[in-house]
């Protein structure tokens, strides 16, 4: 795909003004009035003119994850359940609008098979699985190092001659297209003389053109362009377009938060990240470290033919003061980017930093809250999956597995920076008989707000690996009933029910779960019994749906065993309505499974 990056267009022709020769391998001059040199077919001009009419692969990388080749339109995707129609590069933001949604969930893209491919020779290929595809993306280059070169191209039509050994011509063609130039050049051998019919225009990333007269400036304008923008061989999909009035805005609605920055090729993302930075319509920024000190400096804005430059000064950030391009604002994103290996990344703060906690404490007191995910040390800890918060007044603070619950104390505050934190900590009272075992020792920490929805909270702990994701779950109201959900429950409630199948991928390993019975109680309690006399321990099952709008079961049936691989937030397949019976009879869920790029695949049948 092609990224409009600062490049210096003066210096460009400048410099190609001043250079009067080259590296390449030239002949004598032919005795014609246009007076052309003529060029081998392996010399290093014409392998920029090839790498230049190579077809870009790069432009549907969210999709095939590989630079060397694209899929030919139309063909079928399903993203994260949603089918879609993929019928030009327009339909593509589609999906990256649907990745966009959320920042920690696990996007999924399944392709519908057979698809044919276009490698950057123009051939074809057909491709029958995700085998074969991720076999082929494999054998290509991520990350910018791929050969074409994208931040040129030629504007058709041009004329090339061919010519024999002894520099005579023996034809010419006018090519109209990067294909009809590829073929061109495939068509010829090695030693192959040719030559072009100056002169030729050239058009640079920024839509702005210039026009070369000889072998050695067009070598010239390649060679100095062909760096001069971010490719973006990568699986990224965010190219956007803006006005200067639309980024003046969104700059000074929020503060933002630095994720990332990176100074000549080096990141400096450690001694930058989670910096506040607010921007005042007056043209003055303030930068907050996370010690809460206060950096003061200035910012304005200009548009060009490049697109929209910000310009940062700063007297002790020196890594931030440059003029920047504004590569993209989208999804409360905004990068900024400068040739040479510059690039800041901000993320939109208007939810988590707010100087009145109220808003916070208002919403996690409007109703229960599920335990999506906790990481302690970058480790997920599972046996916390589906355990229940309810935040009290008087800062009272439960959490339950439906069993046991443990009390202690919730806090909303504000850390140096002027963002929301909550600090929790519980009682550690052993002989409380109520108490849960083992104690969750996990999240006695004070959470700093990350993202914060009305449906879903994110916290972190700053400069660790710690995390901590809820969801709301307020079906149980009368008020706000979600009639799937009900269906979803009661029929699970029904009666007992044993694993018909378990695969993870294409591994079948439902032998493992022959001998257990699963009954789905009151209070989301799972028991969970092995053999028809055998002990019964306790497990945390629950039915919501989720803030991205998709049905769930959460299943908590422990850490060990065979039985640790069914603790997951399943997403909820399908249900099978016995006719005869009157009831449902079998529950399928799915789980997209990070290890070996695969579902895994559970199915409940009731006995």
């Amino acid at each position: 795909m092609k990224n409009v990056f600062k490049f210096s267009m003066y210096a460009l022709l400048f410099v190609a003004a001043l250079m009067v020769t080259s590296c390449q391998e030239e002949f004598e001059e032919l005795p014609q009035p246009d007076e052309q040199q003529t060029i081998k077919a392996n010399s290093s001009t014409a392998m920029l003119i090839e790498r230049t009419s190579t077809n870009d692969g790069s432009f549907d990388n969210i999709v095939d994850g590989a630079s060397c080749f694209a899929l030919n339109f139309p063909y079928t995707v399903e993203v994260n359940g949603i089918q879609i129609t993929i019928d030009s590069r327009e339909d593509l933001h589609e999906i990256e609008k649907i990745f966009d949604k959320l920042d920690d969930d696990i996007d999924l893209l399944e392709i519908a098979f057979p698809i044919t491919i276009t490698y950057s020779d123009f051939t074809e290929l057909v491709i029958n699985n995700k085998e074969e595809l991720r076999a082929l993306a494999e054998e290509c280059i991520e990350g910018g190092d791929d050969d074409d070169i994208e931040c040129i191209d030629f504007v058709y039509p041009i004329t090339l001659y061919t010519f024999d050994i002894n520099e005579q011509q023996t034809g010419s063609v006018t090519v109209n297209s990067d294909l009809e130039l590829r073929r061109f050049f495939a068509g010829l051998d090695d030693d192959d003389l040719i030559s072009i019919d100056f002169p030729v225009t050239l058009e640079l990333y920024d839509g702005t053109k210039m026009t070369v007269y000889n072998n050695a400036e067009l070598a010239m304008a390649i060679e100095n362009a062909k760096d001069a923008c971010d490719e973006d061989d990568d699986n990224d999909y965010n190219d956007d377009d803006f006005t200067l009035e639309r980024f003046n805005n969104l700059i000074v609605e929020c503060p933002w938060l630095v994720r990332e920055v990176e100074r000549d090729a080096i990141s400096q993302t450690d001694q930058y990240f989670e910096y506040l930075m607010n921007f005042t319509e007056d043209g003055g920024v303030t930068v907050k470290d996370r010690q809460g000190n206060v950096l003061n400096g200035f910012w304005s804005s200009r548009i060009t033919d490049h697109g929209v430059l910000l310009n940062l000064e700063f007297d002790v950030l020196v890594d931030f003061t440059l003029e920047w391009f504004v590569y993209e604002i989208e999804e409360g994103k905004i990068k900024l980017y400068t040739e040479g290996g510059n690039k800041i990344i901000l993320r939109n703060a208007c939810d988590v930093y707010n100087e009145d906690p109220n808003t916070l404490r208002e919403i996690l007191s409007e109703c229960a809250w599920v335990i999506k995910k906790v990481k302690n040390n970058g480790d997920e800890i599972d046996r916390l999956l589906g355990y229940e918060f309810k935040f009290m007044a008087e800062g009272v603070v439960t959490l339950s597995n439906g069993v046991n619950t443990s009390t202690g104390s919730w806090m909303i505050t504000t850390n140096a920076q002027g963002r929301l934190v909550m600090a929790l900590t519980f009682g550690e009272n052993t002989n409380d008989p109520n108490r849960l075992d083992p104690n969750p020792n996990e999240i006695y920490f004070e959470w700093l707000l990350s993202d914060l929805r009305n449906d879903r909270l994110k916290f972190e702990i700053e400069g660790t690996a710690y995390e901590l994701i809820l969801q709301r779950v307020c079906e149980d109201t009368p008020n706000s009933p979600d009639g799937d959900v009900i269906e979803i429950r009661n029929a699970m409630m029904s009666g007992e029910w044993m694993v018909a199948q378990y695969k993870d991928g294409d591994v079948d390993e439902t032998q493992n779960y022959m001998a257990y019975t699963f009954a789905f109680g009151a209070e989301h309690v799972m028991g969970i019994t092995t053999g028809q006399t055998g002990i019964t321990q306790a497990g945390i099952w629950r039915v919501l749906r989720n803030s991205d709008g998709k049905l769930k079961v959460y299943l908590n049936a422990g850490v060990e065993g065979y039985l640790e691989a069914l603790t997951d937030d399943w997403e909820f397949v399908s249900m099978n309505y016995n006719e005869v019976t009157m009831e449902y009879d079998r529950i399928e869920l799915k789980s997209y499974n990070d290890t070996n790029a695969s579902y895994e695949v559970l199915v409940f049948e009731k006995l």
